[in-house]
């Protein structure tokens, strides 16, 4: 059993780990997402929602757009050491296999106004982030592999006609979902910590 630092320091973006060919339950997908129920969110309004792709078709067509957007960015992207060489590698690999993923779960949120998509929008995706992310480490103690992603927004508008979306749901983030391959995983390299007392 992972302990809460354990499992705080090791979840990783899984891209090129991701098996592709074991089915995930999406009964296992829905406990992951009861969890992430249980994050906060601004004056506990709880505006998410959750799109579980599991249609193979439909997964197809979302991976497309999701490759198209992935070759742009990569085109446009020149990294500038070997750990960003590995990270354009590692995007570009689920960029071609998006699609192939058991499971893709999208989270979205509801846009009450239109003004809520003005200015800072720090409270709109606030509510939303905490819950993806809980989302992402109940994947991650129960052996599944995840992946924080938006370059699917290039096609938001596309993505939200082929799923049906209201008007008044935006998309925030695309999280693929599968169980992943090899023993496990350590921490990632960061940069120093840095902390402002009181000012900058």
């Amino acid at each position: 059993m992972l302990t809460p630092d354990e499992l705080l320091t090791t979840t990783r973006s899984v891209r090129k780990r991701l098996d592709l060919t074991r089915p995930v339950p999406i009964e296992l997908v829905r406990e992951c997402l009861e969890i992430a129920l249980q994050a906060p969110s601004g004056g506990n309004e709880q505006p998410w929602h959750w799109i579980v792709i599991a249609d193979p078709d439909l997964r197809a067509q979302v991976g497309e757009y999701y490759r198209r957007s992935t070759e742009a960015y990569l085109a446009a992207r020149r990294p500038a050491d070997e750990a960003g060489e590995r990270i354009k590698d590692s995007a570009a690999y689920l960029g071609e296999r998006m699609g192939e993923v058991p499971v893709l779960v999208l989270g979205c949120v509801t846009v009450r106004v239109p003004r809520m998509l003005e200015g800072n929008q720090a409270g709109l995706w606030g509510s939303l982030l905490p819950a993806a992310w809980s989302y992402m480490l109940a994947c991650r103690t129960r052996g599944l592999g995840t992946a924080w992603t938006t370059l699917h927004l290039r096609y938001e508008k596309e993505v939200a006609e082929l799923l049906g979306l209201p008007d008044d749901v935006r998309q925030g983030v695309l999280i693929p979902t599968a169980y992943y391959t090899g023993e496990t995983f350590r921490p990632g390299l960061r940069r120093t910590l840095a902390i402002h007392e009181d000012r900058w």
